[in-house]
């Protein structure tokens, strides 16, 4: 039990050592800190006593769960926290991607009308099979304006970047960091209590690389997750139609690459292997 504990641990130094990072990069203190975790660890209690059965978990329990007193306890159950931008909802978003498909399948496309005349693809089209009609083509356009990912000039839109990524916004960018790691984390904690089914989870990792090499396949990189993202898109289009929009599930496929200069030169370099769990 006690090594189960000390491993742990030493799994969530390095788990927490990047977020650390982010909050002492935007001014966050150790009480701010603090609260996040007290109040995730409330969050979580009350989850595990729900999955055990219980209908409501008391005070008590909670307490003994968390190790918070029951003070604390009592003043974060009636607190609330203003969230983040949903990332899953967001309509500029969806309508950036499906831009994203049309550009993949007629490069011309990154240039559309702004408004539909009836003669071919336009923004105003994209944006109705995007969002469903749910949302009108010129609020998606402007918030695609604020975030950089578009410009308009004459009756025309024309795509900025190759992937929605809102670098104009950090409270945007806060959000997509969140729900990305999140589900990244989630992915592999869930591998790791053994639940069901497997969620795939993979990395290659090397050191004793030149940085000029780590940059070359970087980009190797980028170029194929291309090609699989368009595919995954479609499917997933396809899937949600198919749903009407109503099934019970989420789905978040990701990938990353990092790399930086090496802080262990002196020691005995690594070839190439793979963090594999199917």
């Amino acid at each position: 039990m006690q090594d189960r504990l000390s491993w742990t641990q030493a799994a969530f130094e390095r788990i927490l050592r990047p977020a650390v990072r982010l909050a002492l990069a935007m001014g966050l203190k150790h009480a701010q800190l603090e609260e996040v975790l007290r109040d995730l660890l409330l969050d979580e209690a009350r989850s595990l006593w729900l999955k055990q059965g219980e209908a409501k978990p008391n005070l008590s329990q909670l307490s003994t769960t968390t190790g918070l007193n029951r003070k604390d306890v009592t003043a974060r159950v009636r607190a609330t926290r203003t969230p983040l931008p949903a990332t899953e909802g967001s309509a500029a978003a969806k309508a950036y991607t499906a831009w994203l498909q049309l550009v993949a399948e007629e490069p011309m496309h990154r240039r559309l009308p702004v408004a539909d005349s009836g003669d071919g693809p336009s923004f105003e089209l994209l944006s109705r099979f995007a969002t469903r009609g749910n949302v009108h083509h010129r609020a998606v356009l402007d918030e695609l304006q604020r975030l950089n990912l578009a410009t308009v000039a004459d009756g025309m839109t024309e795509m900025a970047g190759d992937g929605f990524v809102p670098a104009a916004s950090l409270q945007d960018m806060l959000a997509f960091l969140g729900d990305n790691v999140r589900d990244h984390l989630q992915a592999a904690v869930s591998n790791t209590l053994g639940e069901q089914p497997r969620m795939l989870e993979r990395a290659v990792y090397a050191s004793g690389l030149a940085l000029e090499d780590c940059e070359r396949i970087h980009q190797l990189t980028r170029e194929h997750w291309d090609t699989v993202h368009h595919r995954l898109v479609r499917e997933m289009a396809e899937s949600v139609n198919q749903a009407d929009g109503q099934g019970g599930g989420r789905l978040r496929v990701g990938i990353y690459t990092y790399y930086e200069k090496s802080q262990n030169l002196g020691q005995e370099l690594d070839g190439p292997r793979a963090e594999t769990i199917k």
